[in-house]
């Protein structure tokens, strides 16, 4: 996917960018080139005319000029065409087209200084407001006769009106070049980018565990991120165990002594001559040290199963185990148990921790419910599932449902248990970046809901 904040979206909005900038100075460099082709075309013209006139006419002793013949250019002859000839001196103008009618060129006072064609181009407003390009050049008769100012002119409408189809064709050249170099570009980023997708999936099967390294071909570039991030998967991977292993190891040096002392206090509240209340001490404190160490070293693997990546554990397998276990434990009571966990559900996370998430769920709820039990599943957007477990039994009020998940709080001391249970689940749930909801059930009885990571169960993709 190509959006906003992607590596794809920055290329192709650099390459959009170059793309148009290329495109616009392009346009205008060649529309410039073009129009200065048909302005010096346009001025070759009115140099062609300002020759013609100055061949047709010759000096009068009277008026200073006549003319002596056509000057082969129809529009001349019709009034406000747009093309026009004047000749004029100090005194005022001597001859001028019929084009003109009754008026006359707005001539600048100065004559302009000539080009390297003999004759000055610029622009003025023709009779009618048009813009005029004018052709003017000074002629003498005699060497030392008084010079006449000759002037041609042309209605600039015409070098816009051949202008106007290849500026149109141009855009429209431009515009489809652009187009396809869009395309272009979003394709060569498309597929360039592939191998970057390909790492991403491989990625995905090592967090969902189905394989244990990044695997698959990489072009140059990446391979030395692939063997970069294959090594910190193996780091991770042994600095992990080797935490389990110190964990275990710190726990069973604490439980030898702690076993010692207990022991030792059981032996000592059977002699006669023993202090009973010391010895009574004793056992209490070393069974909530043995139970705080069981406690804490669970929450140390729940952690670092939580951190690992490649933990998945299908759901139902776990619910039918469970099932089967509690079921037999519970024989007594004639709970029917309804399981509505469906196939492919998978948790990503240890299987250990899963086991213990729903059987304590599951036995709170053996524990007090009548006659039946329910366990269903579902996922859930975002890539997480929802587990569920319910019983119709009395239920919880509002307010006792965050005493009953706070630790070593039993609401009811008839019922066996440590009050640690839902306490656990609580913990387990958050290390995975999920949570404990307890709520009310259809049968009348306590829902409680967790939410969990769920991993894809696509065998297919591994390869």
């Amino acid at each position: 996917m190509i959006g906003p904040g992607t590596l794809g979206f920055r290329l192709i909005g650099f390459a959009l960018a170059w793309i148009a900038g290329a495109l616009i100075a392009g346009g205008l460099l060649l529309n410039s080139l073009f129009e200065n082709h048909v302005k010096r075309g346009f001025d070759g013209r009115l140099d062609v005319l300002l020759e013609t006139l100055v061949t047709v006419t010759d000096a009068d002793p009277l008026t200073g000029v006549r003319l002596l013949g056509a000057q082969g250019e129809p529009r001349f002859e019709r009034p406000f065409s747009g093309w026009y000839w004047q000749i004029m001196d100090a005194s005022g103008v001597k001859l001028a087209s019929r084009s003109l009618w009754d008026q006359t060129l707005p001539l600048p006072a100065a004559q302009p200084p000539a080009g390297t064609e003999g004759a000055a181009h610029y622009e003025a407003t023709g009779p009618r407001g048009q813009r005029l390009r004018v052709a003017e050049r000074p002629i003498r008769f005699e060497q030392d006769g008084h010079a006449f100012r000759y002037a041609v002119a042309g209605d600039l409408a015409e070098v816009e009106a051949e202008l106007r189809p290849f500026r149109v064709t141009l855009a429209w050249a431009l515009g489809l070049m652009g187009l396809g170099l869009i395309a272009a570009v979003v394709i060569q980023v498309h597929f360039g980018l592939v191998p970057l997708r390909r790492l991403r999936e491989a990625l995905a099967r090592v967090r969902d565990g189905r394989t244990d390294k990044l695997e698959g071909e990489f072009p140059g570039e990446i391979r030395p991120l692939v063997s970069e991030a294959n090594q910190l998967i193996a780091h991770v991977g042994e600095v992990i165990e080797r935490a389990r292993t110190h964990v275990g190891n710190l726990a069973h040096a604490l439980k030898t002594p702690l076993s010692v002392l207990a022991v030792e206090a059981e032996r000592a509240e059977r002699r006669p001559d023993a202090d009973k209340a010391l010895a009574q001490v004793v056992t209490r404190e070393t069974a909530q040290m043995r139970e705080r160490i069981d406690h804490h070293l669970a929450r140390a693997r729940v952690a670092a199963s939580a951190a690992a990546l490649g933990q998945r554990t299908e759901v139902l397998p776990v619910v039918e185990g469970l099932a089967r276990a509690l079921s037999r434990m519970h024989a007594g009571k004639q709970i029917a148990l309804a399981t509505e966990v469906p196939a492919g559900l998978v948790f990503r996370g240890d299987g250990q921790d899963l086991e213990e998430l729903l059987g304590n769920l599951m036995d709170n709820a053996f524990k007090w419910g009548r006659r039946a039990v329910r366990v269903g599943g579902e996922t859930q957007t975002g890539g997480r599932l929802l587990l569920w477990v319910e019983d119709d039994g009395p239920g919880l009020k509002p307010e006792d449902r965050a005493r009953a998940i706070a630790r070593g709080q039993r609401l009811d001391e008839t019922v066996p248990g440590s009050g640690l249970g839902l306490n656990i689940v609580a913990e387990i749930a958050a290390l995975y970046g999920g949570k404990l909801t307890l709520g009310d059930a259809a049968t009348g009885g306590l829902r409680a809901e967790i939410d969990l990571p769920a991993a894809t169960n696509d065998q297919s993709r591994i390869s």
